[in-house]
């Protein structure tokens, strides 16, 4: 079995990132971008950013430093018209390639209170507004798999319908990163939609190779600093005795209201949040949490991605994001398999302009 070099595979990947876009290049807007890991991905795959919106201020300023030439939408979503992302990305309707998104998950996640008139549940109307304005050629959605279970159905089967009902043929699948080179087991919902009038059903990327191990991941990494100690007892404990791949439940035999893990060296890492408190993930061999650049790593992002904020926030902006090689892989797939089938046809989508 050969070998993965999984820092060879990120600088790759970089210089993806880095090569010079024509000026015929495909084009995404990312909404809910967050500090940019969906916009790298689309990027490592040859597309040219138009716009990223986003609230959050730290995200907002990591974004930036690594994407300078991007235009940002810095505010909230709500006040964003269909008008004004139309004036600042200079298109009509219709002309946009991919429009992406990934609406706040917490209301919907297995690791949160799941309360189903959670504002943020509604969020994913936002994005359903600016599709029926914009009308790309193809959307893109990435949810928690939370949305498929229990009570959260009906919120599923609200998302489908709307986006059905927006002029698109569109399927939804359950998709984990750690079969497309991101090194954790992160399962997520990727709804793909396609607009009517382009006769093309949507699809997806094939699985592209087994999982890497956390022990790749972590490979080569500098720590300028020692260990992070942790400061309350029981999380103290936790890093101390817990085993690899233990949980801190099974460490104690009852809940302690901790939802902690311990990475184990030769297996993907669990799914990664942003671990505030007496959650997150624990090195598999240091007696601390996992720190920000091992969670850069295990979220795929390329080393020389840049941080503006503290150890704390950088953390944060990193367990919220897509993995970059994750979206890469659906951006290269509704490139060549959608877009780029689609000018094989001849097919030229209808004018759009109201």
């Amino acid at each position: 079995m050969a070998k993965v070099d999984y820092i060879a595979i990120l600088d790759k990947a970089w210089q993806q990132h880095l090569a010079e876009r024509q000026p015929d290049a495909l084009t995404v807007i990312s909404l809910f971008a967050g500090c940019g890991g969906s916009s790298l991905g689309y990027s490592m795959a040859g597309f040219r950013e138009l716009l990223a919106v986003e609230w959050d201020d730290n995200a907002v300023a990591t974004f930036k430093l690594n994407f300078p030439e991007v235009q940002v939408y810095h505010g909230d979503i709500h006040k964003l018209t269909v008008e004004q992302c139309l004036k600042m990305i200079g298109l009509q309707p219709g002309e946009l390639d991919v429009l992406d998104g990934s609406p706040p998950c917490q209301g919907f996640s297995t690791a949160g209170k799941r309360q189903i008139d959670d504002k943020r549940n509604q969020l994913y109307m936002e994005f359903v507004r600016l599709l029926r304005g914009l009308r790309p050629k193809v959307f893109v959605m990435e949810n928690v798999s939370g949305l498929v279970k229990g009570k959260m159905k009906l919120v599923f089967a609200d998302i489908m319908r709307e986006l059905k009902a927006s002029g698109y043929r569109v399927r939804c699948k359950l998709l984990n990163a750690m079969y497309f080179q991101v090194p954790q087991s992160r399962q997520r919902l990727i709804w793909i939609g396609v607009r009517d009038d382009l006769g093309i059903e949507a699809s997806f990327p094939k699985a592209q190779g087994r999982p890497i191990t956390v022990r790749k991941a972590l490979a080569g990494i500098e720590y300028l600093d020692g260990p992070i100690p942790a400061r309350n007892t029981k999380l103290a404990e936790c890093c101390l005795g817990m085993k690899q791949g233990e949980t801190a439940s099974n460490f104690y035999n009852k809940n302690w209201g901790f939802n902690l893990s311990r990475l184990a060296w030769n297996k993907p890492a669990p799914t990664f949040t942003k671990g505030g408190g007496a959650c997150g993930l624990i090195h598999p061999e240091l007696p601390r949490k996992c720190i920000a650049v091992e969670y850069q790593a295990v979220m795929s992002f390329p080393r020389q991605y840049q941080t503006a904020g503290t150890e704390e926030e950088s953390r944060a902006v990193f367990g919220n994001s897509v993995p970059p090689l994750f979206m890469r892989a659906i951006a290269g797939h509704i490139r060549t398999e959608i877009l780029e089938h689609m000018a094989g046809m001849g097919l030229e989508p209808k004018s759009l302009e109201s």
